[in-house]
């Protein structure tokens, strides 16, 4: 074991992530096996609007360049969407597109460079895209939003937007994507959909009295949480809950704004454990641990089975809206208390609207598209 690992075993986040974030991992399984045998949705193939013959309908998958975001690009290709892939590193995106299409040869993919920490490169994603869409499509729409980006960062990193760089990935960046993407979600002739992947590790938020968790510009700069104090080492676990608690609180408060009033319909998708590479900062050797507990503990799933939950949400029935699934099969269960604060939620959905025309402002300034 080197020295950074050594040092990482000594601190109380990683024994955080040990122990409760397996026990939140447990506790949700739990839920499924109190709430007994369920019928499992049927799933909804996508559908064209009026003289939309020939055309796909599209949808936009980010993180796409491995993990869930990749097995959900090539699960939506076979379901029949025209998937955009969008991603940071447009070579992995390309190796992604070429994977996908030599087990699909009909396949229907399009890859767009897309980092979430970035305003300025979300605001060309957009740019890139509509005009793509113009080219290609009559319909100025998109059908599926999947926001599956994240990563689990190890060290406080400030991005050229000024915010922490996990909370903008994870969170700022996709709350911004999204609302950026509902004009076109909007036009959609047939409903339209928005899937938000959020985590079990949002049920570790339980520190915080139910009306105390910080939602101010402070919190979600990632100034409140303990990533800036000198002599005091990154909160990553504790930074990376609260960003799939802020997900989650965001996805109802979407769905409150959009079910009723047009035809978007907003779920939430937590897959449980997967082998992926969201540990890929940490030092090898925990990555390698962590995983073989899980899977001692028959609780790792492999990504092709793990994306299960991702399609529920994006295929089910309109009528699910503002559901929780998780770890495949169609099952929904009750995400936590806090997050069905609707007071919460909408105080957070103040501050990061005040955040995003914040980063519209200073983007016209510095000539930004």
């Amino acid at each position: 074991m080197d020295r950074a690992a050594l040092r990482m075993v000594c601190s109380p986040q990683f024994w955080r992530m040990a122990i409760l974030w397996t026990l939140s991992l447990l506790h949700s399984y739990l839920l499924v096996f109190l709430r007994g045998r369920t019928a499992i949705p049927r799933r909804r193939r996508p559908r064209t609007g009026a003289g939309g013959e020939g055309r796909r309908p599209i949808c936009v998958v980010t993180g796409a360049t491995s993990g869930l975001g990749k097995a959900a690009a090539a699960a939506l290709a076979r379901e029949g969407y025209h998937v955009v892939l969008a991603g940071r590193c447009m070579q992995l995106l390309s190796e992604a597109v070429e994977k996908i299409q030599r087990q699909q040869s009909d396949a229907y993919l399009e890859a767009f460079q897309l980092d979430l920490s970035s305003y300025r490169s979300i605001k060309k994603f957009e740019s890139s895209l509509k005009q793509w869409i113009l080219e290609t499509n009559s319909e100025p729409a998109i059908q599926l939003l999947v926001n599956n980006a994240g990563i689990l960062a190890k060290s406080h990193r400030i991005t050229e937007d000024g915010l922490d760089e996990m909370i903008q990935t994870n969170y700022i960046g996709p709350f911004i994507l999204t609302n950026i993407l509902v004009p076109l979600l909007k036009n959609s002739p047939v409903p339209s959909r928005v899937v938000n992947l959020t985590s079990f590790t949002h049920r570790c938020v339980f520190t915080y009295p139910v009306s105390g968790i910080d939602v101010s510009e402070g919190a979600l700069r990632g100034m409140k949480l303990g990533q800036c104090s000198a002599g005091k080492s990154y909160h990553l676990a504790s930074s990376y809950e609260y960003t799939k608690l802020c997900l989650l609180l965001f996805s109802y408060e979407l769905h409150q704004q959009l079910h009723i009033s047009s035809a978007v319909s907003v779920m939430a998708a937590d897959p449980g454990a997967v082998e992926t590479n969201i540990m890929r900062e940490l030092p090898p050797c925990l990555s390698w641990f962590a995983f073989s507990v899980l899977r001692f503990l028959n609780l790792l799933q492999q990504t092709d089975s793990g994306v299960g939950a991702v399609l529920d949400a994006a295929l089910a029935p309109a009528e699910a809206s503002g559901e929780y699934f998780f770890g495949g099969k169609g099952r929904t269960i009750r995400s936590s208390r806090l997050s069905y604060d609707t007071e919460v939620a909408k105080k957070l959905w103040a501050e990061s609207s005040a955040l995003f025309k914040e980063l519209q402002l200073r983007g016209r300034d510095l000539g930004t598209n």
